[in-house]
C-alpha cells in the first residue's frame, strides 16, 4: 500500500483540490443539492475505486452527465425519484458486472469513443472560455449550443470579452501557465517539481490570489466565481441534507390463480413502478 507512496500522497491532494470544486459544480450544474456532489466523490473516490480493482482508474460525477441529469429530475418530476432510477442503474451495472458483460465494450470501434471523448472535450473547452475571464451571467442554458438568452456557444465567447473580469482572468492565464510550466519544463529540472505537482500548485497560487484581493475593487473575484461549500450547523441539519430514493407503490394486483406469485410480483412493481 505504501510502496508509492512518494507519488500517491501529493497525487491524492491534487485529486483533492481538483474533485471538490469539481463534484459541487457538477451537482449545481445538474440541478442536485450539493450535498449530493461530495457523496458522489466520495462514492466513486473510495468505494467504485476499491471494488474496481483498477490502480489507475478515477471515477466520481461526470461532467459530460450534467445536461441529462438535469433533465432526468425534471422529467421524473424531482430529485428523489431520480435517486430511484440511479439505484436501478446500479443494480443493472452490477448485475453486468458479475456476469463479465464488460466485454461488450470490446466489440464498440475506438474510433467511436475516442471520437465521443474529444467532441465532449472540445465542448467544454468552448463552454469554460467565458468563465475563464469572469463572465457566467447565463447560467441556464449553457449546456446547448442554442442558449436560453439567445446566444450560442461562439456567440457567448465573443461576448464575454465585453465582460472580462480581471481578478478572475489573471488566476485563470496565471494557473494555465504554471500547468505549462511545470509540465514541460520544470518537471525535467529536479524532483522536487515531480513530488509538488503543477495542479496543486495553481490551486495554491489562486487562492493566496483571492485572499490578497478580496478587499479591492478592481481585482476581487465574484462570489459566483467561488465554490460554495454545504456546511451543516448541526448534527441534525447535517442528516437533514441528506436525501434518500422515494420508493413508491403504484401498481394493480396481478392473479394468475397463485396468491404466492401475486405477492412477489407485488413487492417487485413496489421497487420499480416510481
Amino acid at each position: 500500500m505504501f510502496k508509492n507512496i512518494k507519488s500517491d500522497l501529493p497525487a491524492s491532494i491534487v485529486v483533492f483540490f481538483v474533485a471538490l470544486p469539481l463534484c459541487l459544480g457538477i451537482a449545481l450544474a445538474s440541478g442536485a443539492p450539493l450535498f449530493s456532489g461530495l457523496i458522489a466523490g466520495i462514492v466513486g473516490g473510495i468505494v467504485v475505486g476499491s471494488l474496481s480493482g483498477s490502480k489507475i482508474g478515477v471515477s466520481g460525477p461526470a461532467a459530460g452527465l450534467a445536461a441529462i441529469v438535469l433533465t432526468a429530475i425534471a422529467s421524473l418530476g424531482g430529485y428523489e425519484n431520480f435517486l430511484v432510477a440511479v439505484v436501478l442503474g446500479g443494480i443493472i451495472q452490477l448485475v453486468f458486472g458479475l456476469l463479465k458483460a464488460g466485454i461488450i465494450g470490446y466489440y464498440f470501434p475506438s474510433s467511436v469513443i475516442k471520437g465521443m471523448l474529444t467532441g465532449i472535450g472540445i465542448i467544454i473547452i468552448l463552454k469554460q472560455i467565458p468563465h475563464f475571464f469572469g463572465y457566467d451571467a447565463n447560467l441556464e442554458g449553457d449546456f446547448a449550443f442554442s442558449q436560453l438568452d439567445g446566444e450560442n456557444t461562439f456567440s457567448e465567447i465573443i461576448k464575454s470579452i465585453n465582460y472580462i473580469s480581471p481578478g478572475s482572468t489573471i488566476v485563470g492565464v496565471t494557473g494555465l501557465f504554471i500547468l505549462i510550466l511545470w509540465e514541460k519544463i520544470l518537471s525535467k529540472k529536479g524532483k522536487i517539481f515531480n513530488l509538488i505537482q503543477g495542479p496543486l500548485v495553481a490551486v495554491v497560487v489562486g487562492i493566496v490570489f483571492f485572499v490578497f484581493t478580496q478587499d479591492s475593487n478592481y481585482l476581487n473575484i465574484d462570489s459566483s466565481h467561488l465554490v460554495s461549500v454545504p456546511i451543516p450547523e448541526d448534527t441534525a441539519s447535517f442528516f437533514k441534507s441528506i436525501q434518500f430514493s422515494k420508493f413508491c407503490c403504484y401498481y394493480k394486483p396481478r392473479y394468475l390463480g397463485s396468491s404466492f406469485y401475486h405477492s412477489i410480483s407485488c413487492k417487485f412493481r413496489n421497487i420499480i413502478m416510481c
